[in-house]
């Protein structure tokens, strides 16, 4: 059984409520066929019903709950609650029930005041249309430091990693984090590999030198960020510096890291920087043909997860999926 296909059961096992703020999008729509079909995930379609009935006049999507933001009996409470949280910030109740109007803003709101347990968007959104109502509403987890991102890669024919299965983090948010944000990003997503993907996490933290083989900066904030992440984490494997072969490669790890509990055999990949996650996941998506699921946020107060502009139903399928199981 694949990943996605056992996230999918897990989902199924304890179903949490979507809400989709693109309602009325052809290929959200698919994806909510399927969903509500297979029993994934309780789904809640924002927009204009005429709109999402219209656009869905071939699909079953009678399971569904549709809401209308500005029809909603909710509206006016979210649109003060929203007020309260940004008064501060020089909002007036106006401009808060105007704000309110936007789906993703009022889905943000359902998923805070625990109407929803978690939102995905962004098949035709940008990713910052998405982040920016999360990050005011439903802010981080408590004792996060960042909210970051990862990828569940998913590689065929592989002796590396949990059956070629590894998370990959950060390839999508943070552009270059100092090292106590590069050990949060290296615990969000070790709990991740044990909560979602039900592996027991091997962290390589990643550079271009292993053990003190090469001296730079760079090097230091990994080793730094190393050390940061085992205090915060005694019970889970965590090693770096690591170049990538001695990470995974049995043979490599010997020579280089001898006596490591994570080179050699590393599930959880910690890139130092966005450039080096974003190369990485994709030469292995491209040139390994992996499965590349995400990316996923992390460190967020509730699941809210984004979508790629080109993605298709079954990706949507798939990421609603995770979602509810990071709910759970």
């Amino acid at each position: 059984m694949s990943i996605i296909q056992n996230i999918i059961e897990k989902a199924k096992s304890d179903k949490k409520k979507i809400v989709l703020p693109e309602g009325a999008e052809p290929r959200t729509l698919k994806a909510a066929e399927i969903v509500l079909k297979e029993g994934i995930a309780d789904l809640v379609l924002l927009g204009n019903e005429d709109e999402i009935r219209n656009a869905a006049k071939d699909l079953d999507i009678s399971k569904a709950e549709i809401i209308d933001p500005v029809k909603s009996e909710m509206f006016d409470r979210y649109a003060n609650d929203f007020y309260e949280l940004r008064k501060n910030k020089g909002i007036t109740l106006e401009k808060a029930r105007e704000t309110i109007k936007d789906n993703i803003y009022f889905g943000c709101m359902m998923v805070k005041e625990g109407y929803a347990d978690g939102l995905v968007s962004g098949a035709i959104h940008a990713t910052a249309d998405l982040l920016r109502p999360a990050f005011q509403i439903i802010k981080t987890a408590p004792g996060a430091k960042i909210v970051s991102s990862f990828f569940i890669m998913e590689v065929p024919n592989c002796e590396y990693g949990e059956n070629g299965v590894f998370l990959f983090a950060d390839c999508a948010v943070n552009p270059s984090p100092n090292a106590e944000e590069l050990a949060s990003i290296a615990v969000q997503s070790a709990n991740t590999a044990k909560n979602l993907l039900g592996f027991e996490p091997k962290v390589a933290m990643l550079s271009f030198s292993t053990k003190g083989s090469a001296s730079h900066e760079l090097v230091d904030k990994v080793r730094k960020a190393t050390e940061i992440a085992k205090e915060l984490m005694p019970d889970v494997a965590i090693d770096g510096e690591l170049q990538l072969d001695a990470a995974l490669v049995k043979e490599v790890a010997e020579l280089k890291a001898p006596g490591s509990k994570v080179a050699g055999c590393a599930n959880v990949l910690i890139f130092p920087d966005l450039q080096a996650g974003n190369i990485g996941y994709k030469l292995v998506q491209r040139l390994a043909k992996a499965n590349a699921i995400g990316p996923i946020t992390q460190g967020m107060g509730a699941p809210v997860n984004d979508l790629s502009r080109g993605c298709s139903y079954r990706d949507i399928v798939d990421v609603i999926a995770t979602t509810a199981v990071q709910a759970q």
